[in-house]
């Protein structure tokens, strides 16, 4: 048996400066290291509390004309080639710190990234790959003509064909996605628009940094830019950068072949969807987790320690783990024999709504009591806001419970961020305010 492949993150952090497309301001990124499973995340270092987005599919946003991320009231713009370099470099792991909502447009291409890539480098960590291997055909069509299909592989190909208005400039390229025939096929591929099409922008002044420097502009059939073609098949190479960087958020690694005819990034987003929702069946219905011990989780009996609840109302059976200072994951594990299963619909046993928010509210009171040091106070949920249920929670299964601190005030008052999650799918979510006063 071969050995799996392993996570992969950065070996020191690296910086580059450059101009936004859209609002044509200077901008710093830097690309720092992060742990195992981190995934990619995007930190806006201009605002307060610095907040992090996952550049993952339920974040996604918006994708006019490129891909834009965000949770809450904070976006990130044309993330679509920087995660593509990083994904298609094979770094599984990293922070993407910026001083605005966007990255540098660099030349157009994802070659500035590559570079900044390697200057930082690539390095292994002591934990698997989470890799999607394509048992079954997948497909995605969209009403603007855009078609993928998805076919098994034991590599990552995508073939691309790209077809402009009117039939003009059809380009077809296929290869598998390596490191090195990234850097070599696809990298120096820029971005390309119709005079059409980024005609009423320029009038509306939506790309105050976009010039023939940092995108090639096909009016016609001219082809206007800075330098000539970096390939004869310059569209569809790029069409491929970013399919790479869209489906990226996915967040696992994919084996398969993809078939892309007139991709977009609503299409290829869409594509990322139907992976999510393919991978959700295969999974198990209880997945492996690791149950740190000492600092880095708490068992029943330190719980009960910290909270004054106790049965039928102690909503925690562990906590997993703590994120930084400002996140922590606890696990409620659901048994036919709760005592609100002989009551809350016995003919189809449904866990509350109201006792999963209150899980969430008891997992963030630890996280405040750690952050304060103190187990002496009582903590007293006071409001919840855009609270949704998304799925039923049944006997049987396991629900990971985060919450994330995003607003604390002179330690009696704080603001949590929560989800319950089954499966990795989630199945609750709220904005939390609880207050805290001393026993």
């Amino acid at each position: 048996m071969s050995s799996p492949e392993l996570q992969q993150t950065l070996g020191k952090s690296a910086a580059l400066s450059g101009t936004s497309l859209h609002t044509g301001e200077k901008v710093t990124l830097k690309l720092h290291p992060a742990p195992v499973d981190h995934g990619l995340k995007f930190r806006r270092k201009d605002l307060q509390d610095e907040p992090t987005i996952s550049a993952l599919i339920d974040n996604l946003k918006m994708v006019e004309r490129a891909t834009t991320i965000g949770e809450g009231s904070v976006r990130v713009h044309t993330v679509e080639h920087v995660v593509s370099a990083l994904a298609a470099m094979g770094v599984d792991n990293a922070i993407v710190e910026m001083d605005a909502n966007e990255p540098p447009i660099g030349d157009g291409s994802a070659v500035p990234y590559v570079e900044l890539i390697k200057k930082a480098g690539v390095m292994p960590q002591e934990a698997p790959r989470r890799i999607f291997e394509v048992r079954e055909p997948i497909h995605v069509e969209t009403n603007s003509g855009s078609l993928l299909v998805v076919l098994p592989d034991e590599k990552f190909r995508i073939s691309c064909t790209q077809v402009g208005p009117n039939g003009r400039f059809a380009q077809f390229f296929s290869t598998e996605i390596t490191p090195a025939i990234y850097e070599r096929e696809i990298a120096a591929a820029r971005t390309f628009v119709f005079y059409e099409d980024v005609q009423p922008l320029m009038e509306k002044n939506l790309i105050k940094g976009g010039s023939l420097e940092n995108a090639i502009v096909v009016r016609g059939d001219a082809v206007l830019s800075k330098e000539p073609l970096r390939f004869p098949d310059e569209f569809v190479r790029h069409k491929i950068l970013d399919i790479i960087g869209d489906l990226a958020l996915f967040g696992q690694r994919i084996r398969g072949h993809v078939v892309a005819v007139k991709p977009g990034h609503g299409s290829n987003t869409e594509l990322a969807r139907a992976f999510q929702r393919e991978y959700a069946k295969t999974m198990p219905a209880l997945p492996r987790r690791a149950f740190p011990a000492g600092e880095g989780g708490l068992d029943i009996n330190q719980i009960m320690a910290i909270l004054p609840h106790r049965y039928p109302f102690l909503m925690v059976d562990r906590i997993v783990g703590f994120e930084g200072e400002k996140k922590i994951i606890g696990v409620k594990s659901v048994s036919i024999n709760e005592p609100f299963f002989a009551g809350h619909f016995p003919a189809h046993p449904v866990m509350p709504g109201v006792l999963q928010l209150e899980a969430m509210a008891q997992v963030a009171s630890i996280l405040m009591m750690k952050l304060t040091k103190s187990a002496s106070r009582l903590g007293y949920f006071i409001s919840a806001d855009s609270v949704k249920f998304r799925k039923p929670v049944m006997p049987g299964d396991t629900l990971f419970i985060h919450a994330e601190l995003t607003k604390a005030r002179s330690n009696r008052l704080a603001k949590a961020k929560c989800y319950c999650a089954v499966n990795e799918a989630v199945v609750s979510e709220g904005e939390l305010m609880f207050t805290f006063l001393d026993k």
